[in-house]
């Protein structure tokens, strides 16, 4: 298998965005209630599968500073790797509206069951499978966070920046 050095450099890039973006505002990108401007970046995947790489190991990087420990750096950064995947999943469906919708929605899913769960344990030392409220109180601060990060950033991004001569030229060159 012949590794795109071109596109292994854009994904170290793109996670070692992720991970600074997230430490430099970590007030906001920590705990439960989170608005982790970094998850933008998750967008990216739509136009550049292979940046799905990048933005999970940014994560476990950034995820290394969480106050929810080694679940977070496991657990969280398998959210963001799964939700990158179906974001790019999405992509390969076509850039329409219904498909920017849906990848937005990706981080809202994944993030807010995984990461809720993992808060539940790690935060609050419950089970979420017998303490269900306390659950669904940590899933939604987190999707809460997601939505408002995936839908008032990365859904414009999402249609502006294909429009974008920058954009497009440089997506072309690593499709």
């Amino acid at each position: 298998m012949k590794i795109n050095t071109r596109n292994l450099i854009t994904a170290a890039v793109v996670g070692a965005l992720y991970a600074v973006l997230t430490m430099v505002l970590a007030p906001i990108s920590y705990g439960a209630l989170q608005f982790r401007v970094s998850e933008v970046l998750c967008i990216l995947p739509f136009f550049m599968p292979f940046t799905a790489w990048g933005l999970f190991v940014g994560c476990v990087v950034a995820n290394l500073m969480s106050t929810a420990g080694v679940l977070d750096v496991v657990f969280g950064s398998l959210a963001t790797l799964i939700t990158c995947l179906c974001i790019a999943w999405c992509g390969k469906k076509g850039n329409t509206l219904k498909t920017r919708l849906l990848a937005c929605f990706m981080p809202v899913v994944w993030n807010g069951l995984i990461v809720g769960a993992t808060l539940t344990i790690a935060l609050a030392g419950l089970n979420p499978l017998t303490h269900f409220g306390a659950f669904l109180v940590f899933a939604g601060e987190v999707a809460l966070g997601e939505l408002g990060v995936m839908y008032l950033i990365g859904l414009p991004l999402m249609t502006y920046l294909p429009k974008q001569r920058f954009f497009s030229e440089f997506v072309d060159k690593h499709s």
